[in-house]
Formats: structure tokens, sequence, C-alpha cells
């Protein structure tokens, strides 16, 4: 049986795996992305490859292509990683599909982590039969994508549906992009948790006061704001309007069929789809508002594979001059 050979790089982690055409994952595993003693991010991946084709060939699978997604912006027709890698940054600038293709010898298609889970989701998933849907990735950071009459949108050089750098407040916090007021300076996890210290540093009186300033995370807030806590309750709506901000940009700039969220802290903010819904309409046309459906996506590391198998396979099809089907 033809399959793809994947690999998603994350922060934290590297998923590798092997996904039929049909968007079931044979086999997958997770290795800290720089754990096990064997190197750094592009040792460890190459390592994990390696293992998947060892395997795959004792499964019988006939591998027919590489797909993997990593952090930050790719240069697509050069194979090359981008400048802007804030949780990897020893790959911008790395040839990295050259890399792997080298090494798997396999043809091979590199791309940004979101963009993959976007065609995953268009070709597999909650976007299969839509003509026109974004998604966004709440998680660690913000990541984007735009699926748009059977394509994703990647823009001129890159940078398309990075809509985490998306302004919401002028004057606002500080972003590692260099701007202020990024969407994901307030609702990416470790802003959240740095908008808890801050406020914690002016006032107290807040349960999230017993736990070590170090040791704070978005769930922490997320349950304490559930536990009628009134300074992470404020937090919480500053991230929902934010949040709200960026959807109705959205909405009004494209209109898609549906916005797609996903990851940690869309998860955590399931409760919260009502504030989110409310800024949402506040920022958006109601007629537009009103034809786009905000969907929360539990995704797995599996999901992240396939995505990144969805790659390989829509590039394929892309290059044959095969639209996939919307």
């Amino acid at each position: 049986m033809d399959a793809v050979l994947a690999a998603d790089v994350g922060g934290t982690a590297i998923g590798v795996g092997v996904v039929s055409p049909a968007g079931d994952v044979c086999f997958a595993r997770e290795t800290a992305t720089r754990g096990g003693g064997r190197g750094g991010v592009i040792e460890t991946l190459l390592g994990d490859l390696g293992w998947a084709q060892a395997r795959a060939a004792a499964d019988g699978l006939a591998l027919v292509g590489c797909g993997v997604g990593v952090p930050g912006v790719v240069d697509l027709a050069a194979g090359r990683i981008g400048p802007d890698v804030q949780n990897l940054p020893e790959l911008a600038g790395c040839p990295l599909r050259d890399v792997v293709a080298a090494h798997t010898r396999l043809p091979t298609v590199l791309d940004n982590d979101a963009n993959a889970l976007t065609v995953g989701e268009a070709r597999f998933g909650a976007g299969r039969g839509l003509g026109s849907f974004v998604l966004l990735a709440l998680g660690t950071g913000v990541g984007g994508g735009v699926f748009l009459n059977g394509d994703l949108v990647r823009g001129a050089s890159g940078y398309g549906g990075e809509f985490g750098h998306a302004t919401v407040h002028f004057e606002g916090r500080a972003c590692f992009c260099g701007s202020r007021g990024c969407l994901k300076a307030y609702v990416a996890g470790p802003d959240i948790a740095a908008q808890a210290r801050e406020a914690l540093a002016m006032r107290s009186g807040s349960r999230l006061e017993a736990i070590p300033a170090d040791s704070l995370t978005p769930h922490h807030v997320f349950e304490a704001a559930a536990a009628g806590d009134g300074v992470a309750a404020e937090i919480v709506e500053r991230v929902c309007r934010a949040l709200g901000a960026a959807l109705g940009a959205i909405v009004n700039g494209l209109n898609p069929e549906a916005i797609i969220l996903t990851g940690g802290v869309a998860q955590s903010l399931e409760r919260h789809m009502d504030a989110v819904h409310h800024w949402t309409r506040a920022y958006a046309f109601a007629a537009a508002y009103e034809s786009t459906r905000l969907v929360v996506l539990r995704m797995s590391k599996a999901s992240t594979i396939r995505g990144a198998a969805a790659l390989f396979l829509h590039e394929a099809s892309r290059r044959a001059g095969v639209v996939e089907d919307a």
C-alpha cells in the first residue's frame, strides 16, 4: 500500500509517522525535540524519520513522499525556513526540505505547521466540503491558515495566515516580533501566564498568588476564572475580547464559511465561547458574522502528523493540476 512519511516539528516534541492517502495514521511516535541525547533538532528529526522508514518497510508500506510541518514562515519554493522562528530559532534559514529529501531519498514538501493543519482539515477533517475556512491554532503561539477555493493561501512570501500578529491594541503589550498589541501577545499560552504575573504584581487577593510565579500556567488562570477569581476573570475577558477583535477582522476581510479554533488555549476557551461570540459579533458586520461558523476542534499529535502528510498530497495534486474537492 502507498503511504506518506510525515513529521511535525514542535518546540517541545517532534511527531513522526506514516499516513495512508485516506488520512489514516498507520503508526506514529513522539520524541522530545531536544531530548534523547541524539544531538540537535535536525539530528533528532532525521533519526525519527529513519525509524519510520524502517518500520514502513517492515510493514510493507511503499512511501511515495514526505511532508514536514515546522513553526515559522517557510519559503515553499526554496524549501527554506524563514527568519521568524520564535520557538526553534536554530532552524532559522535552514534549507530543511533538501536536508530531509537527501536523508530519506523521498520527494519532500516543507511548510508552516499551521498550514499543515489547515490542509489536513481541508482534506481529511472539519474543513472537508467547505469552500472557504480559516484555522487558528492557539497554543504556545498563534498560528493561522487560510483555505480558499480549493487551495491554501500562502501569500507573496509565505506570511499568509499570520493572524497572530494582527494588531488588536495600538499601544498594547510588546510582542517578540517587535510590534505592540499583537493578538499573540494576549491569547498565546505564555502571554496569558505573563499577564497574570503582571496583574499579581499590582493587585492582591487572588487565588493565583498561591502558585509560584514561574509555575503559573494558562490552565491556572482559566481554572481560577471559573472559580470566580476577579483577577483571572479580567484576564480571560481580555483574551476573549482580543480574540473576538481578530475574528471580527477575519470575518469582515474574508467572510469564510467557518473559522476553526484549535490548540490548548482554544480548548480552555470552550466554556467562554459566548464571550468570544459576543466580541466577534461586536467587531464584525452582522451579515458576515451570521454566515461564518466558529468551531472549536480538539487535536492530537496524530492530527498534526496527518496534516504534514496532507501537505505532500496537496502539493502533489496541485502540481499535477488537480484541484482539491471543496
